[in-house]
């Protein structure tokens, strides 16, 4: 039943008309393919037809070979060099290594300062056992450096 429902097919009209009708569609069908196929082989099989024809002894229609256009050398500058290619100079990096380290080192002795404390009625908390003096210091540090 699906054939028929799927073709078109009723058992109320003339059989001839409907068969004639769908192979109309599949000539259509078949003829857009051959267009398909035929452009598919002008269009994307030319190295293989160049091969076929040079074998063959005949040529196509020569390509023009792109002109070479000399490039020329610029002088750049330490700074101009860095900044294109993105590079940081070698003391500028050994510098930037050491401030992390001791970076670091500040922030891993600020970090043993701190202790849990467990509250009987409310949350439990953290606290850090410093001096007013020395986070003054820091948050002075922390605020004059460029980030």
């Amino acid at each position: 039943m699906d054939f028929f429902e799927w073709h078109g097919i009723s058992p109320f009209s003339r059989f001839a008309k409907q068969i004639s009708q769908e192979e109309e569609k599949t000539r259509k069908r078949i003829n857009a393919l051959i267009a398909i196929i035929r452009d598919i082989e002008i269009h994307q099989t030319k190295p293989t037809t160049e091969m076929l024809l040079s074998l063959f002894g005949e040529k196509m229609k020569e390509e023009e070979e792109p002109i070479l256009v000399e490039k020329k050398f610029v002088k750049l500058t330490r700074d101009e060099w860095n900044e294109k290619e993105k590079t940081v100079p070698k003391a500028k990096y050994d510098d930037l290594k050491s401030d992390l380290k001791q970076e670091r080192a500040r922030t891993f002795s600020l970090l043993k300062e701190i202790s849990y404390v467990k509250n009987r009625l409310g949350k439990d908390y953290h606290k850090i056992d410093i001096e007013r003096e020395r986070l003054a210091r820091l948050i002075r540090e922390y605020e004059q450096k460029d980030l």
